[in-house]
């Protein structure tokens, strides 16, 4: 068990409003840790992971308000190091993980947003933390400290995304088929859990070389093509999920990229907020039969799930991760994501 601190380090974001030019800066503070109240568990970070969003914030392009001078990311891997006297369920040396959102628990809550890890609220991108217990979750056994930090918000949306055709595949001998769009985290994770359950895995990239590099990483049965729809790539059929990180823009295409009874699964916002196509191009849903459905990253309830199929399948995440960088390189790391060149996630370690 870790002794318990008084200060610790942590990442914040430099004060201010950063654009693509000019993005914000991270910087390595150090501060005093704060008091476990009764309901609450004090976690040493092992392993955090970056997302689109957390680079996103530094250079303008996410398009909602974020804490000013906030600590940023929402994905980690931790390890408990004292829990409030009214706790049950955790003990010092637990191995844990936060949810996204301090108050989603079964995903039907209301105005749960403003409570999201790394934007509105500080995030894990920090020594230690202060939790309260029913944010937390316990992480399969079999993953490292790096393969636990990817879930909270990259391996729990995937999962959202594609929870229904996996129901509908697993033990089904079911012919299923889902388009993921890029190498990102959300798309490498959507890969993992597709080859799970017997679902077919489809990935389009416009980089040749992100592709050999998805090659490399030994996805059998998974079809790689050039940035396109889903439907050229499946005879013609067509794919039961797309799961759309670029946001509006590429909605026409997905609809036409899906068989019947499909879903366009958006999950972010990679090419910007905005589409340039006309509204009647979404009647092409009706001919499909099929559904445009909005993913968010997922409630305690979706990530328990996550982790027992992961515990069940003994799915690893290494693939996932792309490079490690050390605390002390948080800034280069940030740099790293931002150029867009990783295969995955990105990881920084304690």
């Amino acid at each position: 068990m870790s002794a318990i601190p008084t200060i610790y380090r942590a990442a914040r974001r430099a004060r201010g409003v950063g654009t693509a030019e000019t993005p914000l800066g991270v910087e390595l503070v150090t501060e005093t840790l704060g008091q476990v109240g009764p309901g609450d568990v004090l976690v040493r970070v092992r392993a955090a992971s970056l997302n689109f969003r957390d680079v996103a914030m530094l250079n303008g392009r996410y398009p909602i308000s974020a804490l000013e001078r906030g600590v940023p990311a929402s994905d980690c891997s931790a390890e408990v190091v004292a829990v409030g006297a009214a706790v049950t369920g955790f003990a010092a040396g637990d191995r844990v993980a936060p949810t996204l959102a301090r108050y989603s628990l079964t995903g039907d809550e209301y105005n749960v947003f403003h409570t999201v890890l790394g934007g509105d609220v500080d995030g894990v991108l920090r020594e230690y933390a202060v939790f309260a217990a029913e944010q937390l979750v316990h992480l399969p056994r079999h993953l490292s400290w790096e393969e636990g930090a990817t879930m909270t918000c990259a391996g729990v949306t995937a999962w959202n995304a594609l929870k229904a055709v996996v129901a509908d595949s697993l033990g089904k001998g079911k012919d299923k088929a889902v388009l993921l769009k890029g190498t990102g985290g959300v798309s490498m994770f959507g890969l993992l859990v597709a080859l799970a359950s017997g679902v077919r895995p489809i990935i389009t990239s416009s980089s040749d070389a992100k592709l050999a590099a998805v090659q490399k990483l030994g996805a059998p049965g998974a079809v790689l093509g050039p940035g396109g729809g889903g439907a050229a790539l499946t005879g013609g059929l067509g794919v039961d999920v797309v799961v759309n990180t670029d946001g509006p823009a590429s909605v026409p295409a997905d609809i036409a990229s899906l068989r019947r009874r499909g879903t366009v699964a958006v999950v972010g916002f990679l090419s910007g907020p905005d589409g340039d196509w006309r509204p009647s191009e979404i009647l092409g849903l009706i001919a499909k039969g099929g559904h445009i459905s909005g993913i968010d990253g997922g409630s305690k309830r979706d990530f328990e799930e996550l982790n027992r199929f992961f515990e069940d399948k003994q799915v690893r995440l290494e693939p996932l991760v792309d490079r490690v960088f050390s605390f002390d390189e948080t800034e280069k790391a940030f740099a790293y994501m931002s150029a867009g060149k990783h295969v995955g996630k990105v990881v920084i370690k304690f």
